[in-house]
């Protein structure tokens, strides 16, 4: 153990910019994913088209290389915007937090649109039209009826969604983020050890990965209860 002498507090702040980079790109996962399902079901044959392109192109595509193409794409677009206005600027830096944060939302929000577009299709029709003759509006029985049932069909697909996404938080690395497998690497020029470096990045990835699957069962029985209670 040694060998991780001096690399403890590096690996620990790595590991807090991970769970940092899940939390954010797990909201801009739901919207995206929401919005996604929300743009397939609709009668609006441009939002299909749009959201089946999004599915099609981000469930298709190397996800290091969304990543990448989004990290390079954005920073040459930001500064040809600047150098309009600013001719002296040479170049516009992205921070690798936001454009790793964006890209992997955007791709595992892909997976969920078809996840919620499908537990949408779930939801029971006799509930809608109940809540309807309640005189419930179309947003109303959306908040109320249609996202509470929603959820627990989604569920267990969606905790793997999460997993997926705790996992891709890894790939922005190569970006230049200063999380846990960026710090592997510095760790490994250094010591020349990369199986124990990698051993302690694997540890921490099974420790969120565990976190979050002890969390949807919780959410999942949680649910049980209020459905049956309900009932």
């Amino acid at each position: 153990m040694d060998v991780l002498s001096g690399w403890w507090d590096d690996y620990f702040w790595g590991a807090v910019v991970v769970g940092q980079v899940f939390i954010c790109s797990l909201g801009l996962m739901i919207i995206f994913g929401l919005f996604g399902a929300m743009a397939k079901l609709s009668n609006n044959r441009v939002a299909q088209k749009i959201a089946g392109a999004y599915t099609v192109i981000f469930r298709g595509t190397p996800e290091i290389l969304v990543i990448l193409l989004l990290y390079f794409g954005s920073a040459i677009t930001l500064t040809a915007i600047a150098q309009i206005f600013s001719p002296e600027i040479k170049f516009v830096d992205v921070p690798p937090f936001w454009a790793g944060t964006i890209a992997i939302s955007i791709i595992v929000g892909s997976y969920a649109t078809e996840t919620f577009r499908g537990a949408f299709l779930g939801v029971n029709p006799g509930s809608i039209e109940a809540a309807r003759a309640l005189g419930m509006s179309d947003l109303q029985t959306f908040i109320y009826v249609r996202i509470p049932e929603m959820w627990r069909l989604a569920l267990p697909p969606f905790g793997n969604h999460m997993l997926s996404l705790i996992k891709d938080t890894a790939l922005i690395s190569i970006i230049g983020l200063n999380e846990t497998m960026f710090v592997a690497k510095q760790a490994i020029t250094v010591t020349g050890k990369p199986f124990t470096m990698y051993i302690v990045v694997g540890a921490i990835y099974l420790g969120f990965s565990t976190i979050i699957t002890l969390a949807v069962m919780g959410i999942e029985k949680f649910g049980e209860r209020t459905t049956v209670g309900a009932k």
